[in-house]
């Protein structure tokens, strides 16, 4: 085998659904009936090709709408627009208790006691406070490069003065 094919068979193993993920559905769908590695393959590879025929078109139709980020819509879309409508419904099924999730996790909040308002208003508190305090650490270490400046031009007087006895040696 070439060289190049091992890159191509590596690649192509990459861009699959895990065995065991694949082989455990099985099981779970056919528990008893015996399925060849061959079947097991071939379903593996059908199922990666599903996918990616699925996303090229979900991909198409978020390009056409001007969309950076592929949502489950799109999917839905490519399902309609390859004729796959008995997918359609268990996409749309999915996608909505996806959304119920996204609802139920923002409702932390409310579970608090305390108003959106009043977290609201403590938030730009802490803002302010975070501000004022950089503000004075900012001034303290202005201060500081002054004193800095300061005590240098002192020490550099003070190194460049000519002593007084060396006035009187003449």
């Amino acid at each position: 085998m070439a060289s190049n094919e091992k890159v191509s068979e590596k690649e192509e193993e990459e861009l699959t659904i895990p065995r065991a993920a694949m082989n455990k559905l099985i099981k779970e769908l056919v528990p008893d009936i015996r399925v060849a590695n061959e079947t097991r393959e071939i379903i593996l590879n059908c199922c990666s090709e599903f996918i990616k025929v699925i996303t090229t078109e979900a991909n198409l139709i978020c390009e056409e709408q001007q969309k950076k980020t592929m949502s489950g819509e799109h999917v839905i879309g490519a399902f309609n627009k390859l004729g796959l409508h008995e997918y359609k419904v268990e996409a749309e099924r999915v996608l909505n208790d996806c959304k119920g999730k996204r609802r139920r996790q923002s409702t932390r909040l409310e579970h608090l006691g305390i108003p959106e308002e009043e977290l609201l208003r403590q938030q730009q508190e802490l803002f302010a406070k975070a501000r004022l305090e950089q503000q004075i650490r900012d001034q303290q270490e202005w201060l500081e490069l002054q004193n800095a400046a300061i005590q240098q031009q002192s020490q550099l007087e003070t190194n460049h003065q000519p002593d007084s006895d060396d006035d009187n040696s003449y």
